[in-house]
């Protein structure tokens, strides 16, 4: 009874939550100090939007790194199948937004499939290592522009006709909001019932030592193969939905600083705490957004040099931000929670 009690509260914030962030579009208010303009205005939905994206992306990460001990540099090159194989679609074979969907389902599952059987042969650091150096192929691939169907440097930009009415334009900002919402949504779900389930318990046994695991008659391969596979799955929807939020692909997603990235959101937000996760990569991206703003704010043209430059590059405060976390808060914002 008491159990049932204290996770009222709990449910009751959370529906709250998540009526409001539905409800955003039409919000029509100011945070000052927090966004440069109201919560329904373009901007600030986009910046969401993206915000959502990056959560999800973190928590798919999550569940290869902090639930099941997997440590991948190569992430981000099924984030890159998500765009690049949507926008190769739309753009350069003019496929419709489903059938486009389809192929990329397919990419998404046969691709990490085919790398994870064979990264999953080694381990530990080897295993880091073979994922960095398929994520680097196909970073080059990309950069190469084979065929003419990757755009190399420039990127894939999408024409106005290659999406839905609904999903283009400025006045359409709101429905790639709820796009964004929804796919965070899902792929919470997704998560937290993968977690959950007998597959997700094995995964946790795995990241504590896997020798124990085989002990028991299980094959750690087979349970580490499946959750290398949801993850990118995941990651690849993410890359959807960021594509439709960008209107292009952009080479920079298929680069290594990309997973390092991912890497520092699911520490910043907790490592092995879905939620945590979610929060980890909302805050990193709205930091390096807002970041760059105050890197050319008139305030800081006046401060002595040694403080302007190093406070002028957005890099440099989110590293400093991380190492000050790691230090006092060893378990994230997610360890922090638990412990008040």
């Amino acid at each position: 009874m008491n159990v049932r009690r204290s996770r009222a509260p709990r449910a009751v914030a959370v529906v709250g939550l998540a009526g409001v962030l539905v409800a955003m579009p039409w919000i029509h208010a100011t945070i000052p100090g927090v966004f440069s303009s109201s919560l329904n205005s373009p901007g600030t939905l986009n910046l969401l939007a993206l915000c959502f994206v990056f959560g999800g992306l973190a928590l798919t990460y999550d569940l290869l790194f902090g639930f099941t001990g997997l440590l991948s540099f190569g992430h981000a090159l099924y984030f890159a199948t998500g765009v690049y194989t949507t926008a190769i679609a739309l753009s350069r074979w003019h496929w419709t937004l489903w059938h486009a969907l389809l192929l990329t389902a397919a990419v998404s599952v046969l691709l990490p499939l085919a790398l994870g059987a064979i990264c999953l042969r080694t381990r530990g650091i080897p295993f880091a290592m073979v994922t960095l150096a398929f994520a680097q192929a196909g970073s080059i691939l990309v950069m190469q522009n084979p065929f003419g169907l990757t755009g190399g440097e420039e990127g894939l930009a999408l024409g106005a006709d290659a999406l839905p009415a609904p999903l283009v334009g400025v006045v359409n900002t709101h429905n790639l909001y709820w796009v964004a919402l929804a796919f965070l949504a899902f792929t919470y779900a997704v998560g937290w019932w993968v977690v959950h389930s007998p597959p997700g318990r094995v995964w946790q046994a795995i990241r504590e030592n896997e020798g124990r695991v085989e002990v028991l008659g299980l094959n750690p391969y087979r349970y580490k193969l499946l959750a290398f596979v949801v993850s990118s799955l995941l990651a690849s929807a993410a890359g959807v939905v960021y594509l439709l939020l960008q209107g292009g692909a952009n080479p920079e997603v298929t680069t290594a600083s990309f997973t390092l990235a991912l890497l520092v959101m699911v520490v910043l937000g907790g490592v092995g705490t879905l939620w945590g996760a979610v929060l980890g990569g909302i805050i990193y991206q709205y930091l390096d957004f807002r970041l760059v703003a105050l890197a050319g704010a008139p305030a800081l043209q006046g401060l002595p040099s040694v403080l302007r430059l190093p406070l002028s590059e957005p890099l440099f405060i989110l590293g400093a931000l991380f190492v000050a976390l790691v230090l006092f808060f060893p378990g994230g914002l997610g360890g922090v929670a638990k412990r008040a």
